[in-house]
C-alpha cells in the first residue's frame, strides 16, 4: 500500500496534524566501523635473511603493534559510548491496510482492515514470529473494487473479522506473551509515518479508544534508510530500497503481512551493515513529530489494553 499511502490526505478526524516534514530533522544513524586490523604477525617461512638487521625490525615491528593496538582501544572507546548501550532486544515491524478509494477523496476516513505485526530478534539478527488479523470496518463496512484489488482482502474476509478494539486487544496479548515492554526492549518500526501519525490515529478516534502509548513512538525506516546510505528521499520507498540492496519483494504486494515481512528484510540488512535503528518520529496531540538524535534512546513502554474515550 506504500505509494497509495503517499497519496493519502493529511486531513484526519480531529481535522489537525502537524506540517513537519519527514525530511526534515532526522537523526543520523551511526555506523560502526566494520574494518579491523589484524596484529602484524611474520610468516615462519621467512629465511633468516629477511633479518639482517634484527634491532631495525624489532623497531618497525613495535611500532606496528603500538599503531594496531591504538586503533583497536579507539574502536572500543567508540563502541562503548554508543547507543547500543540501550539498544533494542526487539524490533516489531506494522504495516497496516486500510479502505482506500481510488481517488482517496479528502472527506475519505480511512479504517485499518488488515493489522499485521513481524518481530525481528535484533542479537540474532532474524524474523522470530508474526501476528496478522483482519478487521471488519464500521464507517464504511462495503469495501470498494479498488481496495479489495489492490490489497487483496475479500468482502467476505472483513466481514468475519472483529471490530478494531478486539483486534487491538489481541495484538496487546500478543505483544504481553512475549514479555515485551517488561522483560525485553522493543521498539515499533514502520515504512514511512502513515501508519501510526494517520492510519492509527483516524482509527483510534473511529473506534473512539485512546490511541495506545506504545505507539506513540516508532522507527521510520525511510528516514533511517535514507540518512545511513546517504540517498534521496525519492530512493526511500519499499520497492527501491529492496531493489537497491540486491533483495527482490517476496510474496504479494500490499498484502499487510507480506509488506510487513519485507520492510523487517531491509530492517535487517540495515542492522548487519551496521545500523543503528533508533525512534526517530512520535506522535503527540494528534501532530507528527520528529524525535532527535540526542533524545535518549528508549523502549516502547509495556503494551495495555484498549480504553474508551473520557
Amino acid at each position: 500500500m506504500e505509494e497509495h499511502k503517499e497519496n493519502i490526505h493529511t486531513k484526519d478526524v480531529n481535522g489537525k496534524m502537524s506540517n513537519t516534514k519527514e525530511d526534515e530533522k532526522t537523526e543520523p544513524c551511526s555506523r560502526i566501523c566494520p574494518e579491523g586490523e589484524s596484529a602484524p604477525q611474520v610468516s615462519p617461512s621467512q629465511s633468516s635473511s629477511d633479518f639482517s638487521h634484527p634491532v631495525g625490525v624489532k623497531d618497525v615491528m613495535k611500532k606496528r603493534l603500538k599503531s594496531h593496538y591504538k586503533k583497536q582501544k579507539l574502536m572500543q572507546s567508540s563502541t562503548e559510548s554508543s547507543p547500543t548501550d540501550t539498544y533494542y532486544d526487539y524490533i516489531c515491524v506494522v504495516d497496516f491496510e486500510a479502505t482506500c478509494e481510488e481517488d482517496n477523496p479528502s472527506d475519505f476516513h480511512h479504517e485499518i482492515i488488515e493489522f499485521p505485526m513481524v518481530l525481528i530478534n535484533t542479537h540474532t539478527l532474524e524474523i522470530v514470529d508474526s501476528f496478522q488479523e483482519y478487521v471488519k470496518p464500521e464507517l464504511n463496512p462495503q469495501l470498494s473494487d479498488f481496495c479489495v484489488k489492490l490489497t487483496g482482502i475479500t468482502q467476505k474476509m472483513v466481514e468475519e473479522a472483529d471490530v478494531f478494539p478486539a483486534v487491538l486487544q489481541r495484538v496487546v496479548d500478543w505483544l504481553q506473551e512475549r514479555e515485551l515492554g517488561t522483560k525485553y526492549k522493543y521498539a515499533i518500526l514502520t515504512d514511512g509515518a502513515w501508519d501510526m501519525s494517520k492510519f492509527l490515529n483516524i482509527q483510534c478516534r473511529l473506534s473512539k479508544i485512546r490511541y495506545p502509548q506504545f505507539a506513540k513512538k516508532w522507527i521510520n525506516i525511510r528516514k533511517s534508510y535514507g540518512n545511513f546510505y546517504k540517498v534521496p528521499r525519492t530512493q526511500t520507498k519499499l520497492s527501491t530500497m529492496l531493489e537497491k540492496l540486491g533483495l527482490k519483494y517476496e510474496g504479494r504486494p500490499h498484502s499487510g503481512l507480506d509488506d510487513s515481512k519485507n520492510i523487517a528484510r531491509i530492517a535487517l540488512r540495515m542492522l548487519q551493515d551496521g545500523c543503528q535503528l533508533r525512534v526517530n518520529e512520535r506522535i503527540h496531540a494528534g501532530q507528527l513529530l520528529s524525535v532527535p538524535s540526542s533524545a535518549p534512546v528508549e523502549g516502547a513502554p509495556a503494551p495495555h489494553s484498549p480504553r474508551s474515550r473520557d
